[in-house]
């Protein structure tokens, strides 16, 4: 699901929907081979699979699920296998927990028989996941426990920063559920260009969570941002969390939000709704993950 650790490697893993498309670094068809012609295709803005020899016929292309470039299925709710591995990696030395933890994060799109809130990757599956991905250099087996302690906590913290922008709809939904989520490493959000163009750091990963508020679908940014000067301390992580500005209403919020925090800051109630602060107390509140001793 979320991000981190010490300084983490990003990983998407856990929390996510059905969306109608498969999301980036997905595909819903079987990969077919194109070579030059296909590379020559694309440069030059035609579709590179248009003439490209596939040995599957066309009739039978994407409808047995998305795959990955590992031609692993994949669930396009959170861009991890349907069936991820918790066997050892390879050259992997000794075992790693395969024990997942549930969160409690609330989990939409499901039936009343599935699990109602998503479940965080087993150590061995993150370290699996990490070994895939050509990640796993700066880590080993005996850091999988804290890893992925303070990337369950990190995704818990998500969730709650989420739920407080939620309050602001709380009339409309009280119930917001997680429907997907993306995670973007390498996409720099409008917000996060700003604040490394005027000396902040870059963060060092990027998601993108789809909330259901009540059958509508709000779209999250989530920057999270690691600070050298304080690694191994509660405030070593800084989260970012905001509604992306998709339409004139999530617009409107992060003003109202910004009101909020503000009147929060100060003490005051805030003068156009009367809210007492905690609002703008929760939405803004440090990050205190910390990695295990």
């Amino acid at each position: 699901m979320g991000a981190a650790q010490g300084k983490p490697a990003s990983s998407s893993s856990s929390p996510a929907s059905a969306p109608t498309a498969p999301p980036p670094g997905a595909t819903s068809e079987i990969p077919c081979a194109g070579g030059r012609a296909a590379a020559a295709a694309g440069a030059a803005g035609a579709n590179p699979m248009a003439d490209a020899s596939c040995p599957v016929p066309e009739e039978y292309r994407g409808v047995h699920g998305v795959f990955n470039v590992y031609n692993q299925k994949i669930d396009p709710r959170n861009n991890m296998p349907v069936a991820a591995s918790q066997s050892m990696a390879p050259g992997q030395r000794r075992k790693i927990s395969t024990e997942r933890q549930r969160s409690t994060i609330p989990k939409s799109g499901v039936s009343s028989a599935e699990a109602s809130t998503w479940t965080y990757p087993s150590p061995q599956m993150f370290y699996n996941s990490l070994v895939r991905k050509g990640k796993a250099n700066d880590c080993t087996e005996d850091d999988m426990e804290s890893v992925v302690s303070v990337h369950n906590a990190m995704n818990e913290d998500t969730w709650r920063r989420v739920v407080a922008w939620e309050r602001l709809h709380v009339h409309e939904c009280r119930d917001p559920m997680l429907l997907r989520f993306l995670g973007r490493p390498d996409d720099l959000s409008p917000l996060a260009w700003a604040r490394y163009l005027t000396g902040g750091g870059k963060p060092f990963d990027r998601h993108d969570w789809y909330v259901d508020r009540c059958g509508q679908q709000v779209r999250y940014v989530i920057d999270y941002y690691f600070h050298e000067d304080k690694a191994g301390t509660p405030g070593q992580f800084d989260l970012v969390v905001r509604p992306a500005a998709d339409s004139v209403g999530a617009v409107a919020d992060r003003v109202k939000m910004a009101i909020y925090v503000g009147c929060a800051m100060l003490g005051v109630p805030c003068p156009i709704s009367g809210n007492n602060g905690e609002i703008g107390r929760e939405a803004s509140a440090a990050n205190t993950t910390a990695p295990e001793r």
